[in-house]
């Protein structure tokens, strides 16, 4: 019988074996191209956006708000320029919430994990912390050296610098986050003067080191541990998917210019790319479709004097067939076919139907609650009356007066202390306020006992809504 000896992992202590792999640092090195510069416009776009937006102002009218994007936590409301959204249409949310994800489904199903490479905040502040790093302790080899050598003075102030840097960026970062929550002119000014609340100053510290964490620190290892988008991608890539993609029959066999393929074997693509995979090994779940490796490929190529595109965005059945090449990829891909018509259709639908329910829902809202403890009261005249809680919701910025009326034409209706008993009686909500009145309904005793069905409604001469309810009357006994 022959025995196996099982050597221990010689970075491991005698005994143990390690269940996961040490990080090993990634130094991305700088690259230009036509994607890199799509990474810069996309990150000066974004961030110039969340930076700013809060700023915006939005004429609402009177006694509202004139940020253009609030969410107002205290008052439960969420404005996004001329859209109101009350805690009674939180399923908006839920329709954007799915719009946000099939509109990802979609565009992963068209270009692979563009979303990561070009718009994932993860990327755009990892991006902006990457720049930073290179002005101050420069490119791939010079930091590899800096990391490697002595502690210097020159080494600390440039740590200290370029960390100092990044807390800044993080605090900014933290800062623009709560001006989303409150209004950012008087909140700026309450930070000016020294006031600082509690939630507010919370939120803003602990996104400023979870910013400086995670872009400055964790990096690619959100992207490959972390986020579960990585891990489910493959289920929405097809074989006409738009991904990354070397190209082997052009690239091997690796070796010397002139001597085997196109790839010299140089490893530009992997010093350039922030997953620090190897693209040329196939597609991998690292890769987040930035393309940098594509510029660091076609630089290489520009100086051998080669055509272009030995890595490019390719679909896999293009790469397996090679029956495209860089001039006549787009006239190869089947950019419609089944599963992106499905994805577009749902959105149109979702979104759509979203929209018309925006431009059509109401402007009002009556919710009614009725007492239950008692469920009705004996008048001394021999009447019932039962009670009922009544919110009207009023979703203009002008004070509206409504009428409140029932369905029993027997009956009366009044609010204690406000109106004597009527037909109608009249009510008025501030603007943008819910209005809460207690309304007792009077009803002549009849034969009929148990529950008798009872709407109530409030109108004015734009607006009308109705709920329906119950009056209870007493249940006979013999």
């Amino acid at each position: 019988m022959t025995q196996i000896n099982i050597e221990p992992h010689q970075s491991e202590p005698q005994g143990l074996l390690s269940l996961f792999e040490k990080r090993k640092k990634i130094y991305p090195a700088r690259v230009s191209g036509n994607f890199r510069r799509l990474k810069w416009g996309f990150m000066a776009v974004l961030l110039g956006l969340y930076y700013i937006l809060p700023w915006v102002r939005w004429e609402r009218g009177e006694g509202a708000p004139d940020q253009a994007i609030l969410v107002d936590t205290i008052n439960r409301k969420f404005y996004f320029f001329f859209i109101e959204l009350w805690p009674q249409e939180v399923y908006y949310f839920t329709g954007l919430l799915l719009l946000a994800a099939l509109g990802l489904f979609f565009i992963t199903t068209l270009f692979g994990r563009v979303w990561c490479g070009y718009a994932c905040p993860q990327t755009v502040w990892t991006d902006l912390f990457q720049l930073i790093e290179r002005r101050i302790e420069g490119d791939r080899i010079k930091r590899q050296r800096l990391d490697a050598g002595p502690w210097t003075i020159n080494k600390v102030t440039r740590k200290i610098i370029k960390h100092t840097l990044w807390l800044l960026v993080g605090l900014c970062t933290g800062g623009a986050w709560v001006f989303y929550f409150q209004d950012a002119p008087t909140l700026w000014a309450d930070m000016l003067s020294g006031q600082l609340y509690f939630i507010p100053t919370f939120w803003m510290i602990f996104l400023t080191f979870s910013t400086y964490l995670m872009a400055g620190f964790a990096r690619e290892q959100v992207c490959t541990y972390m986020c579960p988008y990585a891990r489910f991608q493959g289920a929405m890539f097809d074989e006409e998917s738009l991904i990354v993609s070397y190209d082997k029959t052009r690239g091997e066999p690796r070796g010397k210019a002139g001597e085997g393929g196109d790839c010299i074997d140089c490893n530009r693509c992997v010093a350039v790319c922030p997953t620090g995979i190897d693209i040329r090994n196939g597609q991998q779940y690292q890769c987040i479709n930035c393309a940098l490796c594509v510029d660091a490929c076609n630089a290489i190529m520009d100086k051998l004097g080669q055509a272009r595109g030995l890595i490019r965005y390719n679909t896999f059945h293009n790469t397996v067939s090679g029956s495209s090449s860089l001039k006549n990829l787009f006239k190869t891909v089947r950019f419609i076919r089944p599963r992106t018509i499905f994805y577009l259709a749902i959105i149109n639908v979702v979104g759509w139907t979203m929209l018309y329910g925006l431009l059509t829902r109401p402007l009002m809202d009556i919710n009614v609650i009725r007492a239950r403890n008692p469920l009705f009261i004996t008048l001394s005249n021999g009447d019932i009356r039962n009670a009922y809680t009544v919110h009207i919701v009023n979703k203009t910025w002008q004070h509206q007066t409504y009428t409140l009326s029932t369905n029993h034409t027997t009956g009366t209706i009044f609010i204690p202390d406000v109106t004597g008993k009527a037909h109608q009686v009249d009510v008025s909500v501030k603007p943008g306020k819910v209005g809460t009145f207690r309304l007792l309904v009077d009803r002549p005793y009849t034969q009929s006992s148990g529950t008798i069905p009872l709407t109530i409604t409030a109108k004015t001469p734009k607006f009308e809504d109705s709920y329906n309810s119950t009056f209870i009357m007493p249940t006979e006994t013999n």
